[in-house]
């Protein structure tokens, strides 16, 4: 499967699995799964097959790890950003010192007036390391990497969380623990 096709399909898993799984007239379980059963026949129904094989490669290959299949393989989700109602049952974790969130600088006063704010999504989305986080900025502008005082934050009571892709998740970052460049 070549790249352009593997973002395609990353791309309409990302929507069904993430924000719209009524498109592929799917259900996802309170957890964010889904059959991958259900889900192959919802891609096929919705004009976008997919083949198992296909689905196997976009969930081993995708840099970011969105998509996780369960232990037996039987169910599949999405490891976070979702904007649908679901409880991905992580469980708190404390935190490293510091914290990156990649944001385009158009969105820098609204940042500072109000802080990090998880939009339509379930949380805000840090990570520990730059690269993609830069990357993720890119997406929406000029791109820049906000530090965040995670262990700070955790030690006044703000709950974080971890994906199974490394994403670490909280709900509200006030701006007395953001580091501005």
């Amino acid at each position: 499967m070549n790249d352009e096709l593997t973002t395609r399909r990353s791309k309409f898993l990302s929507l069904v699995l993430r924000h719209e799984p009524e498109r592929a007239g799917l259900r996802l379980d309170s957890a964010g799964w889904v059959s991958v059963t259900d889900l192959l026949a919802g891609c096929a129904t919705a004009g976008r097959p997919v083949t198992l094989e296909e689905l196997d490669h976009v969930v081993k290959t995708n840099a970011k790890k969105r998509f996780e299949f369960s232990a037996d393989g039987t169910r599949i989700r999405a490891s976070q950003g979702h904007s649908v109602e679901v409880e991905l049952e992580y469980a708190a974790k404390v935190p490293p010192t510091v914290l990156y969130h990649g944001t385009a600088t158009r969105f820098l006063d609204s940042i500072r007036e109000k802080g990090l704010l998880k939009m339509q999504r379930h949380h805000v989305h840090l990570s520990a390391e730059t690269q993609v986080t830069l990357q993720v900025g890119a997406r929406h502008g000029i791109p820049v990497l906000l530090h965040v005082h995670a262990e700070a934050m955790h030690q006044q009571g703000y709950v974080f969380y971890q994906s199974t892709n490394g994403v670490w998740l909280v709900e509200h970052v006030p701006v007395e623990f953001i580091v501005f460049p």
